[in-house]
């Protein structure tokens, strides 16, 4: 059990990593909350870790069954979600070098919360890009025999991920004082390039399995 715990938890993990990249996105962070102190900054960061670690949990586990409620296939799903992030990335390259983001925020806990949650954890962190990633890893686990350890490997694998946003996150503004503000907004910018990159892919994944599925005549 031990050995199929690990490997539910790699894939999960090694599945996640890639589209939500918490060193690349933790400096898209520090771009957005560099006009707030470090101690909002280290709030911010607990609750996007935890909102990120609900939203991985939640669509893994009843993900697939809420497609099938609405009709929604995976296809589309992903291609709804390349469209969203490669949107948001686009947003984030053309956006200011410095300053405050769009809005603002204040210091306020309310507001540090719903600014935690949009758009810090959804689209910027785990966005609709790792929804359908984690959908689409559940959408086998009806057929899978060792329930018990894929449920045990993904919570562990989500835990994992949920604590590597905090530390990436809460310590971004170190990583940008090493960069420099210069290095630190030519990285953010680059990593938003990625984003839409991820983005288009995902579209484009999404996209060929839609036609693939379409009926021949």
């Amino acid at each position: 059990m031990l050995m199929a715990l690990s490997d539910h938890f790699l894939i999960v993990f090694a599945a996640l990593f890639p589209i939500i990249n918490p060193p690349g996105t933790a400096l898209l962070f520090l771009a957005l909350t560099r006009h707030l102190e470090r101690r909002d900054r280290a709030v911010l960061a607990k609750w996007v870790a935890l909102y990120s670690s609900l939203i991985m949990a939640v669509s893994l586990a009843i993900g697939s069954s809420f497609l099938q409620l609405f009709g929604i296939s995976v296809p589309i799903l992903r291609i709804a979600g390349g469209l969203v992030v490669t949107l948001s990335g686009w947003q984030l390259l053309r956006a200011p070098g410095s300053g405050p983001v769009a809005g603002g925020v204040s210091t306020d806990g309310a507001d540090l919360k719903q600014f935690a949650f949009y758009p810090l954890t959804l689209p910027l962190t785990t966005g609709p890009g790792t929804i359908a990633v984690t959908i689409a890893l559940s959408t086998g686990r009806s057929q899978r025999a060792d329930m018990t350890s894929y449920a045990l490997g993904s919570l562990a694998a989500v835990l994992a991920m949920g604590l590597l946003i905090f530390v990436c996150y809460r310590f971004a503004d170190r990583i940008g004082s090493a960069l420099g503000k210069t290095g630190t907004d030519a990285l953010a910018r680059l990593f938003a390039f990625i984003l839409i990159c991820i983005g288009v892919q995902l579209f484009w994944n999404g996209f060929a399995e839609a036609w693939l599925s379409l009926p021949v005549r």
